[in-house]
């Protein structure tokens, strides 16, 4: 075994080519690390060039009895691509296909395309997916995507990204190719094969290919933002929101957030982009203009001011739709909050893929979040139960100058994600250097390294999963960072475990996500 493990980068390199293979010592030290933290370095990276690459891989990998972890775009945070064990990690990026098929409407990617990719490839055929992508699109890959689940772009209307699938082309752990459509006419063709590999953060095989469906892309938009005073009112109001289901999609923020990220987001260069893009997506001169005008006029000094405020897009057929959608929203949403300007929403409209500076802190701090989904019942006693928690935490935190912001999204009309930012003063990792360059970096504040606040924000976030789990929260994007499979009813356990055993006997996928 010892000899297989010592031998299998060059066995690698001989069978997908030398240049697919990556072995230099900052090549692994970058993919030992995610947004938050670092795990054992690889034996080697692979990075196939296709479908038949993976598979020779994987089988080499099976025959050393070595572990194989899939990684899409790398913005991770939930220790979803970190092992401690010798390993072998499959960069998916280079799978790069997009096939359109417009009478069918459906386009089968490979797993390492962009959202931001395929949705610059469906701009000019008027066609979009239902779900289109996270914040992080024009980094994050649509095979992580479907392998954790996530939700922003088009949730609203179509929810996560589990929803917006008819296949997926999976890898096993023997070699072989499974594809779990049958039919790109539905996915619901018996039992449903393709849900059972969305979320399992590639514990039961790497994923290649995904097809989705396509929708037309509507020609109508408008935004709006509203402030609350508090969590109670907030929430209140984004779920008669949500169960009615009139907005593409929305998102809210705390306070923290609109002075901090938020704000140093929409600085005077990203009001440049602001005003091209929505230019850009107006439909013609005049309605670009009258917008732009609105957004001068609003200010932003209530958005600061807010405790809470909720940013909604609206889309349609035309502008008596979206005008029709946005009265209704605006009734509901100001019996306990007051409208306020829409700058948040029309930057997220105008450029949906931002950089991802947002990976640091407004002042070069080290930034993680974590979330929980929340039953409408449970939310309000979840957050009653955080603040409390700040309360304690208040000493040790001043001491460490850790601080954290909130942002919040429904998902659908039965459920509240509740996500949490934390932020501390500590150096950068070899990963925020590749992401973000140099030439950025000098930009913002430099730290020195500081394992006491890190230690400090790692038992934060320890005890925040923790209240989290004592409050009913489920979670999206669980890799390591969440309990899974212990939450699970016996017998939904013992069906799952025996799923990981009959596709994966040897545990070679990902061990250790999902706590399989």
């Amino acid at each position: 075994m010892a000899d297989d493990i010592t031998g299998l980068p060059q066995s690698l390199a001989d069978a997908l080519g030398a240049a697919q293979v990556l072995t230099g010592a900052d090549r692994l030290a970058f993919y030992a690390h995610d947004v938050f933290t670092h795990g054992a370095q690889a034996l080697c990276i692979v990075r196939p060039a296709d479908s038949a690459g993976v598979q020779a891989a994987v089988r080499l990998c099976a025959q050393a009895g070595v572990a194989m972890v899939p990684r899409g775009g790398g913005a991770s945070y939930s220790d979803g691509y970190l092992i401690d064990r010798p390993h072998v990690l499959f960069d998916l990026s280079a799978l790069q296909a997009i096939e359109i098929d417009q009478r069918d409407a459906y386009v089968r990617v490979g797993a390492g395309v962009t959202w931001a990719a395929l949705k610059a490839a469906l701009d000019p055929l008027g066609l979009r997916t239902p779900f289109w992508g996270p914040f992080s699109g024009i980094a994050a890959t649509i095979g992580g995507s479907v392998s954790q689940n996530t939700i922003s772009h088009g949730s609203g209307a179509h929810g996560i990204s589990a929803q917006s699938l008819l296949g997926i082309e999976v890898v096993l752990a023997d070699g072989s190719l499974l594809n779990t459509g049958v039919t790109t006419g539905t996915r619901h063709y018996g039992p449903d094969l393709t849900g059972l590999f969305t979320g399992d953060c590639g514990a039961l095989g790497v994923k290649v290919a995904i097809t989705l469906p396509l929708i037309a892309a509507r020609p109508a938009f408008d935004t709006a933002s509203f402030a609350f005073v508090d969590f109670t009112s907030y929430h209140r109001s984004v779920a008669q929101l949500a169960r009615e289901g009139l907005d593409e999609e929305h998102f809210s923020i705390d306070q923290a957030l609109s002075q901090g990220q938020i704000a140093r987001s929409e600085g005077t260069a990203a009001k440049v982009t602001i005003a091209r893009n929505v230019m850009r997506a107006a439909p013609n001169v005049a309605s670009g203009l009258l917008q732009l005008g609105k957004m001068a006029l609003a200010g932003e000094t209530e958005m600061r001011e807010a405790r809470y405020s909720c940013h909604v897009i609206v889309e349609g057929v035309d502008k008596a739709d979206v005008a029709a959608r946005l009265t209704r929203i605006r009734s509901i949403m100001t019996a306990d909050g007051q409208e306020i300007a829409n700058t948040a929403a029309a930057f997220v409209r105008s450029m949906p893929f931002a950089p991802l500076f947002n990976v640091l802190g407004p002042k070069g701090e080290r930034w993680v979040p974590l979330h929980g989904i929340f039953a409408h019942s449970a939310a309000d006693e979840f957050h009653a139960a955080f603040e409390r928690f700040l309360g304690e935490q208040q000493p040790e935190m001043d001491r460490h100058g850790l601080w954290t912001g909130t942002m919040f999204s429904s998902i659908g009309g039965h459920g509240l994600l509740y996500e949490i930012a934390i932020y501390w003063p500590d150096a950068v990792t070899p990963y925020h250097r590749e992401v973000l360059g140099t030439e950025y970096l000098a930009t913002i504040p430099a730290y020195p390294d500081n394992p006491e606040a890190r230690a400090f924000a790692h038992r934060f976030k320890a005890a925040l999963v923790d209240l989290m789990q004592a409050h009913g929260s489920a979670h999206f994007q669980i890799g390591r960072a969440y309990p899974y499979l212990e939450r699970l009813d016996p017998a939904a356990r013992a069906l799952l475990q025996a799923t990981k055993a009959a596709l994966d006997p040897h545990n070679l996928m990902n061990p250790g996500v999902l706590g399989l």
